[in-house]
């Protein structure tokens, strides 16, 4: 029989920790579905089964606040409760997944105030943070934080999304852009990098302010903003020298440039939009998920186990859903510029691709555990 000590990690987790990970894993999952099929619902891509549903006008209307805060604040916030290692810091991954659950059964003020509140917590863990490491990446971390907090109180205020929308991608954009000015330690740093990509981002603040009062200026101005950060990242980033690694790293590399590649056109789209041209479906997918969504596919094979403590088996076979997410948003913001049709058929391509994802990273996941148990019998004596 085996001994105790010699369990699995992961059999040694009490029934809470159990409890614990179904009930984030149940709300990360309720908002990424949500906003799917409330984003395919807005370019007229009815799912089997959801006309009629209650919920499904939910989904549509608050798209974006499911996908950023409901779906994305929550996984940022897991991944930084688990980093600052305080219970307390769980409080806001529990308050933006118990937004998204709420905005989808229509207690829409509830959500409102659950995302305020989880940005405050949210604020609160990255000034911990700040306080243990006070570098260049925490205090833009906690900028991060700040972002999100102003989005979601003008978004409780009433403020119509043009207003919003920027503080909420700035949240999402300041964190990347944190996370890859860390990774600019193993290489050696540029003189003026630091403070140019301050200046970058400050700008973006800029435009995000502006847009509540002045639309077209801060419009152009955020859009700006977002096109020299793609420049900066393109240039200062390690991603441009691991491209010629080999496995994960390479891998990483690829997704990481291409993202790059689409937070460039995301910029000169939103301010072409707040121009006047139509462009607004480009500006906003491009961003989010051109470049967010390549991030979290590059950054999943080493972010998922360290908050999981479940390992997985890397291959060549990654590549086959960030190859399908760049397909299909070529359909959908190329071809789909002029046509609704292709633009419907690049957004449910958009969202197969999701769920290839997450299919790949599952079966990566009972990939490393099989070999892993055949490597583990074969040296077991008999």
């Amino acid at each position: 029989m085996q001994t105790a000590s010699r369990l699995p990690r992961h059999a040694e987790r009490p029934a809470s920790t159990w409890l614990g990970i179904a009930l984030f894993a149940g709300l990360v999952a309720l908002s990424a579905l949500g906003a799917i099929v409330g984003g395919l619902a807005r370019v007229g891509a009815l799912l089997p089964g959801t006309a009629g549903a209650p919920w499904l006008a939910d989904a549509m209307l608050f798209h974006a606040a499911l996908m950023i805060g409901g779906f994305m604040a929550t996984v940022i916030g897991i991944e930084r409760a688990v980093a600052v290692k305080l219970r307390a810091a769980w409080l806001a991954p529990l308050a933006s997944g118990l937004g998204g659950l709420c905005y989808l059964t229509g207690h829409h003020e509830a959500a409102l105030g659950l995302h305020v509140a989880s940005a405050i917590f949210f604020c609160a863990v990255n000034l911990v943070l700040v306080r243990r490491q006070a570098a260049a990446p925490t205090w833009l971390l906690l900028a991060s934080a700040l972002a999100w907090l102003i989005g979601n109180l003008l978004a409780w205020a009433g403020k119509p999304g043009v207003a919003v929308l920027p503080w909420w991608f700035a949240f999402l954009v300041m964190t990347i852009a944190a996370e890859r000015l860390e990774m600019t330690r193993l290489m050696r740093r540029r003189p003026a990098a630091l403070t140019t990509l301050c200046g970058v981002l400050a700008g973006m603040l800029l435009g995000a302010g502006l847009s509540a009062v002045a639309p077209r200026e801060g419009g152009v101005i955020f859009g700006v903003a977002l096109f020299a950060l793609a420049l900066w990242l393109g240039v200062c980033d390690i991603a441009r020298r691991t491209l010629f690694a080999h496995g994960l790293s390479r891998y990483m590399a690829v997704c990481l440039l291409g993202g790059y590649g689409w937070l460039a056109v995301a910029g000169i789209a939103w301010a072409g939009t707040a121009s006047g041209l139509p462009a607004r479906d480009v500006a906003l997918h491009a961003l989010g998920l051109g470049f967010v969504v390549s991030m979290m596919m590059g950054h999943a094979p080493v972010i998922l186990p360290a908050l999981t403590r479940t390992k997985l088996q890397f291959g060549n076979f990654f590549y086959v859903p960030l190859a399908a997410l760049h397909l299909s948003l070529l359909v959908r913001l190329g071809f789909g510029l002029a046509d609704a049709d292709w633009r419907a058929d690049g957004a449910i391509l958009n969202a197969v691709t999701i769920g290839l994802f997450a299919a790949t990273v599952t079966g990566a996941a009972i990939a490393w555990r099989i070999a892993h148990s055949v490597e583990r019998a074969r040296r077991t004596p008999a």
